[in-house]
């Protein structure tokens, strides 16, 4: 059966939603881009009002994962769970995803590399840490294989352990390497590793 919109509003917290009221009553809300094509005393079935709510839905499940994007990369997967933890139904979630792969702005190979160089850059840890990290992330196993196979765990252990290396630089050798072999043990390199740069670094160091 079809109803009548009786009453068009602006949200008074949000200027950017409208209020529909059918037949007088509230009945949903809408984006303004959307409620723009609507007008008072037209009349909407119900397959109707359920496709401007679903349009509604992924106007609002789009924003909000753009604003995720905009903050940082993202792994398909994190945009996913965001949007299941914000109540989007499947379909609307599916159909988001889809047009950020073809916007360009969701690429899992594009994302395993930026966390790798943010990683090695920013805070550096072995291979197997990485590989766990971007796992967690939902990447493809394939995906993360590629993005890993130039890395060296000799290199990032040394990468990782430099800084505090410096700060260390004065301890008796002996504390030195404790402490920075389980710096590195906890930043996921196995002992011989971390006992091997601990070397070097301390070498380095003097």
């Amino acid at each position: 059966m079809a109803r009548t919109i009786t009453r068009l509003v602006v949200q008074q917290r949000n200027k950017r939603r409208v209020n529909v009221y059918l037949d007088d009553d509230y009945a949903f809300s809408l984006a303004d881009t959307l409620a723009a094509g609507l007008t008072v005393g037209q009349t909407l079935t119900q397959d109707e009002i359920e496709a401007l709510q679903r349009e509604d839905a992924y106007r609002r499940g789009m924003d909000k994962a753009l604003r995720l994007l905009a903050r940082r990369p993202r792994s398909q997967r994190e945009i996913d769970e965001a949007l299941r933890r914000a109540d989007f139904e499947p379909d609307v979630r599916t159909r988001i995803l889809a047009r950020l792969r073809e916007m360009e702005y969701l690429d899992d190979r594009a994302f395993a590399q930026w966390w790798i160089e943010n990683r090695v850059q920013f805070s550096p840890r072995s291979i197997r840490a990485l590989r766990q990290e971007l796992r967690q992330k939902g990447v493809p196993r394939a995906i993360i294989d590629d993005a890993l196979a130039a890395l060296d765990d000799d290199q990032l252990a040394l990468a990782a352990g430099k800084a505090r290396a410096y700060r260390w630089r004065n301890l008796p050798p002996a504390d030195f390497e404790k402490k920075m072999i389980g710096y590195l043990q906890r930043r996921g390199f196995g002992y011989a590793t971390a006992r091997q740069a601990a070397a070097i670094l301390q070498e380095q160091t003097q």
